[in-house]
């Protein structure tokens, strides 16, 4: 795939998730105001009906008088009357005194005897109420005495429960005359009330109380202006509303995040499938130059030997010969290498352990690779300072790891290579470190340079041998040893590769 298409996808992926992320958040908004509209609805709702059971108190009092003339037309109505009326706390001192008249004229001796008669009754009840009526309306007693704050408080907590509205509230009830308030949370805060009863109301809740938007006006069947207004204020509303669309939210949270993830992820694959076809490719190039050598001198040999000067000639056809089978050996070393690392991938291979002396690898491996560094006019410092150099191992495959560090070292050098390899113990096993001042290595390149085909020299330009199998096969075998490879290194200043490997080897082979 191209980098433009790559990058296309990429784009289009961003937009429709951003397009996503944008619906979503408007929703949540559109959500929002739809949850605090239905809430407000109801704290109204629930107001009026307490300002409504309030005033339906007050209405109660017509239909116990008459109750009280239906069930004793006698001589006690007038107490009785009197009674109730002073026990419901409705009626101020002015309308007391205009009452006594009244009930000084209803009730006279003269005209007791038509208290038998009901309909004599209900006229009186009517003139009685009608007056006490006008009374109230234009002059109402203060609102103080017309609110139990008992009543109030259970009002106010059974409307909200019935629209299941479970938030802790404050309320209060203000005067229309001074805006003070006179009831705080049932607690009385003006008026003749005891120390004990009273609030402060100049702090941050009961300014917050006061500039509510819920509120109600009490007693608006009064003919003078409302004598009070409840209010009513919610501290942690805000939080309820987050909290009410929390699941969704969540839920929305977490499938835009798998998105995103599975998308990233997708772009990961791409880009690394990319590198990895890169890196075949790359590796087919190599391989084509490394088997077109023995190849072409194959073929070179063969047309010699056929020519009919050579022929005749023994000691030029074995030499030819020769020739051949040595670059047959090195081909079928190359497939065999490949092969090999094709099994190591599948875990398809036995390590065949036995004890083995890490320090004879060593100089085998230097012993085989000296005459190619002194041919570069370099040389192999070798420190062998580990007092316990034996260890549990594969034999072929250690002393191929050990060829293939000190080769990596050889070819990355572009100068006479300094090549130094120190061994040392280590907990209960031995360090080999290889190390080197080639040409060095980016952040980049240390991230992937145990990957398979890997290689930090890219492209068709054939400049290191190899088919970027080394590094890779030396973390395999390493790993299979239960060890470690690490490399450390700085562009320009060259590279060191620690190998660590336990002296004997602990569970499944």
């Amino acid at each position: 795939m191209s980098k433009r298409a790559i990058w296309l996808i990429i784009i289009l992926m961003t937009i429709g998730l951003l397009g996503s992320s944008l619906i979503q958040v408007y929703w949540f908004n559109w959500s929002m105001e739809q949850q605090e509209s239905r809430f407000d609805t109801n704290v109204i709702e629930a107001l009026n009906q307490v300002e409504e059971r309030l005033t339906a108190i007050e209405a109660k009092v017509p239909l116990e008088i008459l109750n009280t003339l239906n069930r004793a037309p006698s001589l006690m109505v007038q107490q009785e009357i009197a009674e109730f009326v002073e026990e419901s706390g409705m009626l101020s001192e002015e309308m007391k005194l205009n009452l006594e008249a009244l009930n000084d004229s209803l009730f006279s001796s003269d005209k007791l005897k038509s208290l038998l008669d009901p309909m004599d009754n209900w006229r009186r009840l009517s003139t009685y109420w009608e007056i006490l009526d006008e009374q109230r309306r234009y002059n109402p007693p203060d609102i103080s005495e017309r609110i139990d704050p008992t009543k109030l408080s259970q009002f106010i907590k059974e409307e909200l429960e019935n629209r299941a509205i479970n938030l802790p509230y404050q309320y209060g009830v203000i005067q229309s005359v001074d805006t003070n308030f006179i009831i705080i949370n049932g607690n009385y805060v003006v008026g003749n009330m005891d120390e004990s009863e009273a609030s402060h109301v100049d702090n941050p809740e009961s300014r917050s109380l006061f500039n509510s938007k819920y509120q109600v006006a009490l007693y608006r069947s009064d003919l003078k202006n409302s004598p009070g207004w409840l209010k009513l204020h919610f501290p942690n509303k805000t939080g309820w509303l987050w909290y009410s669309l929390l699941p969704t939210m969540l839920a929305a949270i977490l499938f835009t995040s798998l998105i995103l993830f599975c998308f990233s992820y997708t772009i990961h694959v791409i880009l690394r499938q990319k590198k990895v076809s890169e890196m075949k490719t790359d590796f087919i190039n190599n391989m084509t130059h490394e088997f077109k050598t023995p190849i072409a001198t194959i073929s070179l040999a063969a047309d010699s030997i056929a020519s009919p000067k050579v022929i005749s000639d023994e000691g030029k056809i074995n030499r030819f010969v020769g020739i051949i089978r040595q670059e047959n050996k090195r081909m079928l070393q190359q497939v065999e290498k490949v092969l090999q690392m094709a099994q190591i991938d599948k875990r398809d291979f036995e390590l065949n352990l036995t004890r083995v002396d890490m320090h004879e690898v060593i100089r085998q491996a230097v012993d085989h690779l000296n005459l190619q560094v002194t041919k570069r006019e370099g040389r192999i410092d070798v420190q062998l300072d580990a007092s316990r150099p034996d260890i549990e191992g594969d034999a072929t495959h250690l002393s191929n790891v050990i060829y293939n560090l000190l080769d990596n070292a050889n070819k990355y050098s572009e100068n006479a290579p300094e090549i130094r390899i120190i061994t040392c113990n280590r907990g209960e096993g031995i360090e080999i470190t290889v190390e080197d001042k080639g040409i060095g290595m980016t952040k980049e390149d240390q991230k992937h340079i145990f990957d398979k085909f890997y290689r930090v020299h890219t492209g068709n330009v054939h400049d290191v041998k190899g088919f970027g199998l080394g590094l890779s096969y030396v973390k395999a075998i390493a790993t299979a040893h239960q060890g470690s490879i690490d490399v450390k290194s700085e562009p320009g200043k060259g590279s060191k590769f620690f190998l660590f490997l336990p002296a004997s080897q602990k569970g499944p082979k």
